[in-house]
């Protein structure tokens, strides 16, 4: 498999929010259409529907994790542990690279979001926003987490 990381970082770039852009950049993988994984990650752009918590990149990353290797079975605890620990270590990571993993301490807000209504997507906003470059970041970790032995 080559690399989806520039993929994912095209669909931010097309207006996509953080958890769209990683979760369909790979939604393929599991046998899911593109306009589905948009629809499924949707809310949980904007740190969860842009309450600025948890980055919707992590959300993404998440979402992934529960593909590969999720537990269908409410009586399996092991694979349910499992599939934290993947989460938890995923989560980690970002978290050594970006010092959290909470949208509004990413961007740097120093008060709650209040609208709910995204912002227009400009020059001046890529400028201000690090988003893109938390797309590629865990779009990165990923690849090197789950996909790992089917890189190119």
């Amino acid at each position: 498999m080559k690399s989806r990381v520039n993929e994912a970082v095209r669909l931010f770039k097309e207006g996509y929010n953080c958890s769209q852009a990683v979760f369909a950049a790979y939604a393929d993988l599991f046998d899911i259409d593109q306009e589905t994984a948009l629809k499924i990650s949707c809310g949980f752009g904007g740190g969860f529907g842009r309450m600025r918590e948890v980055c919707g990149t992590v959300s993404g990353m998440t979402l992934l994790a529960g593909m590969s290797n999720g537990n269908p079975d409410s009586k399996n605890q092991q694979a349910k542990k499992e599939n934290y620990e993947l989460v938890r270590r995923m989560a980690e990571e970002f978290k050594e690279q970006n010092g959290s993993i909470v949208c509004h301490e990413l961007l740097g807000l120093s008060k709650p979001e209040t609208s709910a209504t995204p912002e227009e997507r400009t020059p001046q906003y890529y400028q201000k926003r690090p988003c893109a470059e938390l797309v590629a970041m865990a779009a990165q970790i990923v690849e090197n987490t789950l996909f790992q032995d089917k890189m190119d």
